[in-house]
């Protein structure tokens, strides 16, 4: 049999309804530190009183244990080995009585009660362990004590039980202020946030606006730039440059065909020859490039080169398909020289000519007008964007917010009887 107690009737407390509640998001903070220091007081007004009404209860036990001390419980009357443990268990009860009823400690803080509370655990723990153990002993051989022990006994751990229970919701209470306390610090930075991005966005479109403003002034100035006079020439002289291209590339054709030709020929005296690096070079060209070989300078040193050419094949050490045909087309080459290096000659000076003239118009200012255009644009788009993603975060942060504050609701009424409405919670 193990020595309990019974426990204290619990009184059903009538249901409390609601109090209805908005307030703004600003007044969270001083209304749960309200909350948590109201609770704060009652839990400590509440365990204290219930810490003064068990310490009276502990006093009773030692005066029980006072009474069985000297109480014999006329175990002269019982086997000599029975009573040897009917002597022993009392004592044991009472020495453990004895040493646990001392006071509880003076509540003046949370953690006092703490400290409190772990005492009065073991207090019980211990009182109870030996009377647990003993219990045949008291039932038997004390049994006018037994009754009253198990009284105090259970008085005491419903106490204990009620303190238990006081601790557990304050702690509660504070774990729920502190969550509170995060969720407010989230939203606050996500507020900070918001309007510090709301910042950027209007610096971003001011400068989008001066942008604007460089655009128009840089395409303005483009504009009356190209609407000039001057630019007209230039636009000019620039299309005549580029259609030497065309006459030059018509040049070449010419001159590469003719030199098609000869290229068989030219080819073997390169190899069937011993020639200086000079020499070298300039049949390389001809067989290669011969536009860039032909100039007056190079004149003299090509017919050498056509007349060896023409003597290798006569004595045959150049060989050639058809000596007749490739003599003609070296010669009609030979004769064509000179009119290929005369057009050549033409097109330079024309170019040069064209070249010399656009070299007097600026293209300085035009090309920095052009360039500064380009830069605003990119700038622009940049801003642009950057306005695009920061609109886009500010709007994530006013989606999460709501969230915030239904959570802070939710954790408001764990610990108070008012349904608090949070309003005006966004920064616009």
């Amino acid at each position: 049999m193990v020595f309990g107690w019974g426990k204290k009737k619990v009184e059903k407390k009538p249901e409390e309804i609601p109090q209805h509640r908005e307030i703004n998001l600003s007044d969270v903070q001083r209304i749960t530190q309200d909350l948590l220091d109201l609770r704060k007081t009652q839990t400590l007004n509440e365990i204290k009183s219930l810490r003064d009404h068990t310490f009276p209860l502990i006093k009773e036990l030692a005066n029980i244990a006072k009474t069985l001390e000297k109480d014999d419980l006329k175990v002269e009357d019982i086997d000599k080995h029975l009573r040897i443990i009917v002597v022993r268990g009392k004592k044991q009860v009472i020495d453990v009585i004895k040493k646990d009823s001392t006071e509880l400690p003076e509540i003046s803080s949370f953690e006092d009660i703490l400290d409190m509370s772990n005492v009065l655990n073991q207090k019980l723990k211990k009182i109870g362990d030996v009377l647990g153990r003993q219990t045949r002993v008291i039932h038997i051989f004390a049994k006018k004590y037994a009754e009253k022990l198990k009284e105090i006994l259970a008085q005491m751990n419903s106490n204990n039980t009620e303190i238990q229970k006081m601790i557990k919701n304050f702690q509660d209470t504070e774990s729920n202020s502190s969550e509170i306390m995060e969720l407010l610090d989230k939203i606050q930075n996500l507020e900070n946030d918001i309007i510090s991005k709301n910042k950027k966005i209007l610096e971003l479109k001011n400068s989008i606006i001066s942008f604007e403003n460089k655009i128009k002034n840089s395409q303005d100035s483009i504009k009356k730039i190209k609407e000039g006079e001057n630019y007209s020439k230039f636009l000019n002289l620039t299309q005549k440059l580029n259609s030497f291209s065309t006459e030059e590339s018509k040049i070449k054709n010419e001159i590469n065909a003719q030199f098609t030709k000869i290229s068989r020929a030219l080819s073997r005296y390169e190899y069937a020859s011993a020639l200086d690096r000079d020499q070298k070079f300039l049949l390389s060209q001809l067989i290669n490039n011969p536009f860039s070989a032909l100039n007056v300078k190079n004149e003299d040193s090509i017919i050498v080169i056509f007349e060896n050419v023409k003597k290798g094949i006569i004595s045959g050490s150049i060989s050639v398909k058809d000596n007749e045909k490739s003599m003609s087309h070296i010669t009609e080459t030979e004769e064509l020289l000179r009119p290929f290096i005369k057009k050549i000659n033409l097109l330079k000076e024309q170019r040069k000519e064209i070249e010399n003239q656009l070299s007097i118009f600026d293209k300085s200012e035009l090309y920095d007008l052009e360039h500064d255009l380009e830069k605003n644009q990119r700038n622009q788009q940049d801003c642009e964007f950057r306005i695009s993603s920061f609109s886009k975060e500010v709007d994530e942060n006013k989606a999460i917010m709501p969230e915030l504050v239904d959570k802070i609701e939710n954790k408001l009424k764990k610990f108070s009887n008012t349904d608090y409405h949070i309003i005006n919670t966004t920064q616009n």
